[in-house]
């Protein structure tokens, strides 16, 4: 490669040619024959309707494990699967930037727009100011990681409340789509609140000695899971995990370190800086991993009870150390 060719004169070639190939996807393969099913963006929202689509319809997800919606891009095969879909479910563009030119290609009444739902939008949870403003100073300098974030924190699965809305949602438009199916769509509804009810119990028991302890999360997913659960973050590394937090930044978190103010440092399976264990060295802070989108759990009827369950797991095994 030349050397003149700079990676910002490159990233629009590699769009169009990645846009290209998904538009061939749509094409070339039309008469490709693959099932019907609930297809999601992302493994937590397949827990979700899988547990209500169980025995009505497969569901399947986009995303595959180890990658992340802020950064992936779409494949011949993976645009295949949305054609076929009969609904798609998503966050929305300020997440899943990957799916906006497919998802505004499906028909109204075969894709849910979890951010846009009237029943979720008045609990959407606003981003950090101070965050959001660092945000976007780094994403002027940085260039297209503008367009990942909103004013709203967009990981909507961690909320318990919106899961629950977001089941609900999935459930009516399957009722439209398979009106003979409509008693066990609403057996499948009713079992998951249940479910749903049990589990945020036990997991509240579960919170409650590690409550008070300061932690910091590598970057700003888990508010609605936190505020839910009245846990108490110190921080974050940064609100998006594609642009490396500035030194400002590290330098208050390391000295919150150093006075003992937090208890853990939490990375994720996707993302694991080195900058984490740069900014722990020579403190008495753990090290832990949150995982927000449930690699490894399989898609069923309880799956998403048992997400929430591991990720609890996750705080507590890290927390309590000092508890």
């Amino acid at each position: 490669m030349p050397a003149f060719l700079s990676n910002a004169v490159l990233r629009p070639v590699y769009r169009t040619c990645r846009f290209a190939l998904w538009g061939a996807a749509f094409g070339v393969t039309a008469g490709v024959h693959a099932q019907a099913a609930v297809v999601t963006s992302v493994r937590p929202l397949g827990f979700i309707a899988v547990a209500v689509a169980d025995g009505v319809m497969p569901v399947e997800v986009v995303l595959p494990d180890g990658a992340s919606p802020h950064d992936y891009a779409l494949r011949p095969t993976d645009a295949l699967r949305l054609k076929k879909a009969d609904v798609l479910v998503w966050v929305g563009p300020e997440l899943e930037a990957f799916l906006s030119r497919p998802a505004s290609s499906l028909p109204a009444n075969r894709r849910i727009t979890l951010a846009g739902l009237p029943t979720v939008m008045p609990l959407l949870q606003k981003s950090s100011e101070e965050l959001h403003k660092n945000h976007e100073h780094a994403a002027d300098e940085g260039g297209e990681h503008g367009h990942y974030y909103g004013e709203f924190n967009m990981h909507l699965w961690l909320s318990p409340t919106i899961a629950e809305r977001a089941a609900a949602a999935i459930h009516d438009r399957l009722v439209e789509l398979i009106p003979e199916k409509k008693q066990l769509l609403d057996d499948n509804l009713r079992i998951f609140k249940g479910v749903l009810t049990k589990n945020d119990k036990n997991i509240a028991t579960m919170l409650a000695p590690v409550r008070a302890k300061g932690y910091y999360v590598f970057h700003d997913a888990y508010g609605y899971f936190e505020t839910y659960y009245g846990l108490t973050p110190s921080g974050y590394f940064a609100i998006n995990p594609e642009i490396q937090p500035g030194a400002q930044a590290l330098h208050k978190i390391r000295t919150q370190l150093v006075e003992q103010k937090a208890t853990c440092i939490f990375a994720e399976p996707q993302f694991r800086p080195a900058v984490i264990n740069a900014v722990a060295r020579g403190t008495n802070v753990h090290i832990g991993t949150l995982d927000p989108l449930g690699i490894g759990i399989a898609l069923d009827k309880e799956s998403y009870a048992r997400f929430l369950l591991q990720l609890s797991n996750q705080y507590v095994s890290c927390l309590e150390k000092n508890t």
